[in-house]
Parts: structure tokens; sequence; C-alpha cells
């Protein structure tokens, strides 16, 4: 300044310096006018406000001088050449990119999404219950975010003969049962494998094997001893011991299959009573009977007439043997008649009329006073003789 004031007269020294002060002035009135011309703008980015003091005429004037570059898919509140104006608030979300992949197949999305429930109903992702996803419904949404969905299928357990419907999204068998609380006994079939995939159209059956230890007592049947007896008339039989049964335990191993018997295996037997052999005694006097033909009417005798119907050995209920005991069945053509013995006693030789010679071998409920039954081989042949009046004799 003094050098200055050397060069410069008084008169001009004022001038100068009556210069740089209204440069000065200028300089800070100009300064003043530039803050006060500026507008606030307020933009919210990604959620965090940053207050912005501006001259820029556009929306995208003032992202470019805040460095903000808007990608394609990201949101922002104002279209880009919107006019900025004093006290604005710009809203701008950048997107972020999520890749999906459902059941194997990927896709890249790009969302403004604040989490995963607000993405998958964005986009129209329907999630079940029952799906699998890789991460929970209110996780924060971020950048690079991998989303895996496993969509769930009905899969039809056949559990010991029941249905049963379950839900599941893949892995084994075993994953699908241990998932639905279904438990497998040690005995248990199941099919498929426990480890074998499960796919949509995989059908579980459960075999329900269940082993059980019975015991049942058993009759043990008696057997027939047979003895003979030369007193008897050959025919005659008699029963010394009626027979009693006997009674065994035996142990089974029995196997179920839902509830079903399939199997039963004897493990083991011990007789708690024997059985008592029942005894039949058998005649073997042979006695002089003789099949006659009817013959000629014998001379003398006492006679009767009489009502003679027939009967066989074959008719129903008839145990073979007459009232003297002889056996019918073993003589099919053996002349017998049926006789009342107050009138013709028992054994006596008879000659009937049409008949020829029998022995009085037999009674009957309905054979009283004047009345016989002849003994005919079959049946055919009682209903051929009917009923009819008769000569009788006694030829003893």
């Amino acid at each position: 300044m003094r050098i200055f004031s050397k060069l410069l007269p008084a008169s001009k020294q004022k001038l100068v310096i009556s210069s740089i002060g209204i440069v000065v002035l200028l300089a800070f009135a100009s300064f003043i006018l530039f803050q006060a011309t500026q507008a606030e703008v307020v933009v919210a980015e990604n959620g965090k406000d940053r207050t912005i003091d501006t001259h820029a005429d556009t929306v995208e004037e003032l992202l470019a001088e805040a460095g903000i570059t808007i990608g394609e898919h990201d949101v922002i509140s104002h279209d880009l050449s919107a006019a900025i104006t004093d006290g604005m608030r710009i809203e701008y979300l950048a997107a972020n990119e999520v890749v999906v992949s459902i059941d194997g197949n990927e896709e890249v999305y790009y969302t403004v999404a604040g989490t995963v429930e607000e993405f998958l109903n964005e986009n129209e992702l329907t999630v079940s219950e029952h799906d699998e996803v890789s991460q929970a419904l209110d996780a924060t949404i971020k950048d690079g975010l991998k989303l895996t969905i496993s969509k769930a299928f009905e899969v039809t357990i056949q559990d010991g003969g029941e249905e049963v419907k379950a839900w599941s999204t893949g892995g084994s068998v075993a994953d699908v049962l241990a998932a639905n609380d279904i438990t497998l006994a040690e005995l248990d079939q199941v099919k498929p494998a426990k480890d074998e995939a499960v796919t949509k159209d995989t059908a579980i059956s459960i075999v329900r094997i269940e082993k059980k230890t019975e015991e049942v007592t058993d009759t043990i049947a008696f057997k027939t001893e047979t003895r003979t007896d030369s007193s008897m008339t050959k025919g005659q039989e008699k029963v010394l011991a009626a027979g009693v049964e006997g009674e065994v335990v035996k142990q089974y191993e029995v196997t179920y299959e839902n509830g079903k018997e399939v199997k039963r295996e004897l493990l083991e037997e011990e007789v708690i009573k024997e059985s008592e052999n029942r005894v039949v005694v058998v005649g073997t006097k042979q006695q002089n009977l003789v099949t006659l033909s009817s013959g000629s009417e014998p001379a003398g005798g006492k006679e009767f007439t009489m009502t003679a119907s027939a009967f066989t050995a074959e008719c129903s209920g008839c145990s073979g043997f007459t009232t003297t005991g002889i056996n019918l069945n073993a003589n099919p053509n053996m002349k017998v008649i049926a006789v009342d013995p107050s009138v013709i006693p028992l054994g006596t030789k008879v000659w009937v009329q049409g008949y020829g010679e029998a022995i009085a071998g037999d009674t009957g409920g309905h054979i009283n006073g004047n009345r016989i039954d002849v003994h005919v081989p079959t049946k055919a042949d009682a209903y051929q003789w009917g009923v009819r009046k008769v000569k009788v004799k006694i030829i003893d």
C-alpha cells in the first residue's frame, strides 16, 4: 500500500479504493442473491432423506447434480422432466435384483418391495402353507437375493388299509412319513422303500404287521376199539364204553397283516387230558336164517288175516338193525317181518301170502294187533308192495 500510495496522487488513490469497495460489495450481493434464489429440495433415496439446495430446473438435472443414476427398474415419485420447486420432496427407490427358483425353474425379478411377502404378492407368486420357501416371509429384500420355492403336491398313503392324504415338497418316502407323524413298527412293510424319492405320481403303501402268541385248547378224538363175542348173534353190536375225547393245548404264533390273520404256525402243544377209546362188541354167532322164496302155502298152522305194509333199511333215521339184532344192511334180501310180539312172538317162523317164509325179527311203533311190516331190499320195492290184506300162517 505504501508503494501504491507513492505511485499515485492522493486523489487517484481515493478513487481506486472506492472502486474496489464497489466490486466487493457487488460480489457479496451476487453471492447473497445466488443463495437466496436456490430451491431447497429433499431427496429420499431408499428411505434416507437428503436436503439439497439447487438451481436445477428439472428433476433429471437435480438427480444428475446429486450423482443419482436412475436404472430401468428403479422407482421415482416424479417425472424426470418435472420442474423443481422449493420445498419439493422426491422419493427414489433403487430396484433390487431377486433370483427366484420354483421347482428348479429359475427367473430373475427386479423389485422395490420391502419384504419377501410383499415381493410375492407384487408378482402374484402364490405360496401355500404346504410349500417350502427358502426365506421367511418377513425377511427384508436385498439386492441379489436368491429365493427358492418348492411347491407342495399331494401324496396318497395307504396306511394299514386306511387312506391318508399328505403333502410333500419332495425328498424320500421316510421324509414324507416323518413330516406327517407316521411311524413304522419293526415288522411293518412300506413300498416304495424308505430311501426312494417321492414324486407327484408316488403312491405309498404301508402294511402293518403284527405277530401274536395264542393258545388254543383242542379236542383229541377218541378211537373205536372193536371186539368180537361168539355168544352174540352175528350182526349184533354192543357198546361197552362210549369213548371220551381228550384235550390238547396248542400254542401258535399268529401273523396279522392290517388286522387280518395271514399265517398261523404251531410252536408247541401239550396234552392235558388223554382220550379214552370207544369199545364196541360185535357178535359172531351165525343164525340159522335162510332167504326163502314165496313158495306154496304150507299146510296146517295157526292162520291170521293181517294188514301188511313194507319197510326197508334205507329209510331216513333207520339204523339197519332189527330189534333182535339182525343187520339188514348186511343182509338186504333177508325176509324179516315186524310184528306185535303179543300176537306173533319174536323169532317165530311164518309164511306170508305173496311174500313167502320169513322170521318175526322186528317190531314197530305202528305195528299193533293184526298188523305186520315186511322187509324188502329197496324203497322202490316198498312202494310196489304198498299196503294189502294178506294171509299169515305160523309154521313153527
